[in-house]
C-alpha cells in the first residue's frame, strides 16, 4: 500500500537535485567562456601592440632614408677676379685700367661674389669703343629641407635666364643653348639703349654642380663710332663663361684649366667654405652699383675725353 507513495517521493527528490545542478553548470560554463574572453584581449592587444611599434619603426627608417640629400660637390668659390686669364681680359677689355678688377661687395664670400673690368677705348672725335664685363659667382649647398645643392642651383640658374630674358629696356631678346659650357649654359643677347648710343649685352648664364656662373658682357660704340659686331661679343662671353666655369671646377680640385701661368694669380684661391655659411645661399651676388640691371655702363662713364 505505501509503495507508490515511496515511489512517487524518490522521483520528486532525483527532479530536484538535477534542478539544483543546472545553475552549477551554467555558472562553470560562464566563468570558462570570460576567462577565454579575457585571454583573446590580452593576446590582441600584445599582438596590436606589436604590430604598432613595428610600424612605427619601419616608418622612421624609411623617413630618414628619404630626408637624407646628396653632398653638394664645390665646397668654395674662386676668387671672382682670378678667374680670368690676362689673355682673355685683354681680348675683351683691352683699355682697362685695372687689369685685377674691381670686386663686388658680398657677405659671404664663400657663397657669392662678382667681379667688373670696363674699358674705354678713347679715339676722341674719331669715337670710342667701349666694353663691360662682369663675372658672377653663386655657390648653393645642400640642405634637407631645400634639396640638394645641385637641384637648388638648377632653380637659380632658371631665374637668371628668365630675369636677363626681363631686363628693363631690352630689345631684340634672343635666347641661345649653349653646348659644352659647366653642365648646363644659356646665352641671352639683346640691344638696350642709353640717351643716343645703343649697348649690345650678352648675359651667359652656366651651371656646373652646385654653383652658377654669370658673365655679363656689353659694348658701344661711342661718339659716332660704329657699334660692336654682336657675334664677336657671344663668343669672347663664351670664352670668358668657359674660363669661370673651369676655375670654379679647379678650385674644388675637379680638373679644368689652370689660370695661374696666365694670370699671375692661382685659379683655385678662394677662401674656404665657412661653417657659419648661409645655408639658403639663394641671394645673388652683390652687384656693384655700376650697372642698372641691363648690363650696360651708366652713360656718363662712357664719354670720351674731350682733347
Amino acid at each position: 500500500m505505501h509503495r507508490p507513495a515511496q515511489r512517487q517521493r524518490q522521483r520528486l527528490t532525483r527532479v530536484l537535485v538535477g534542478a539544483a545542478a543546472v545553475p552549477v553548470i551554467l555558472f562553470a560554463s560562464a566563468c570558462s567562456s570570460d576567462s577565454g574572453s579575457d585571454g583573446d584581449k590580452k593576446d590582441s592587444g600584445s599582438e596590436a601592440s606589436a604590430s604598432a611599434s613595428g610600424g612605427s619603426e619601419g616608418s622612421a627608417g624609411s623617413g630618414d632614408k628619404a630626408a637624407t640629400v646628396e653632398k653638394a660637390a664645390f665646397a668654395k668659390l674662386p676668387e671672382p677676379c682670378a678667374t680670368l686669364s690676362k689673355k682673355t681680359l685683354g681680348d675683351l677689355v683691352p683699355a682697362t685700367k685695372n687689369k685685377a678688377g674691381k670686386t663686388g661687395t658680398s657677405d659671404d664670400v664663400s657663397t657669392r661674389g662678382n667681379c667688373t673690368w670696363d674699358s674705354l677705348d678713347n679715339n676722341g672725335v674719331d669715337g670710342s669703343q667701349f666694353r663691360w664685363l662682369r663675372v658672377s659667382l653663386n655657390r648653393f649647398e645642400s640642405d634637407q629641407s631645400l634639396g640638394s645643392g645641385a637641384k637648388r642651383a638648377q632653380g637659380n640658374f632658371t631665374k637668371q635666364v628668365t630675369d636677363a630674358q626681363a631686363a628693363k629696356d631690352a630689345k631684340g631678346v634672343k635666347t641661345t643653348p649653349v653646348p659644352g659650357v659647366g653642365d648646363q649654359a644659356t646665352l641671352v643677347s639683346y640691344d638696350v639703349k642709353k640717351e643716343k648710343d645703343t649697348f649690345k649685352q650678352q648675359t651667359l648664364v652656366a651651371r656646373v654642380e652646385n654653383a652658377v656662373v654669370t658673365v655679363d658682357y656689353n659694348g658701344a660704340g661711342l661718339a659716332g663710332d660704329k657699334s660692336p659686331d654682336e657675334a664677336s661679343l657671344a663668343k669672347d662671353t663664351q670664352k670668358a663663361a668657359k674660363e669661370a666655369v673651369a676655375a670654379v671646377a679647379a678650385a674644388n680640385g675637379a680638373g679644368g684649366t689652370d689660370n695661374s701661368d696666365k694670370s699671375g694669380k692661382p685659379s683655385g684661391s678662394a677662401k674656404d667654405d665657412k661653417d657659419s655659411a648661409d645655408p639658403k645661399g639663394d641671394k645673388p651676388a652683390e652687384d656693384d652699383k655700376a650697372s642698372d640691371g641691363s648690363g650696360a655702363k651708366p652713360k656718363t662713364d662712357a664719354k670720351p675725353k674731350s682733347e
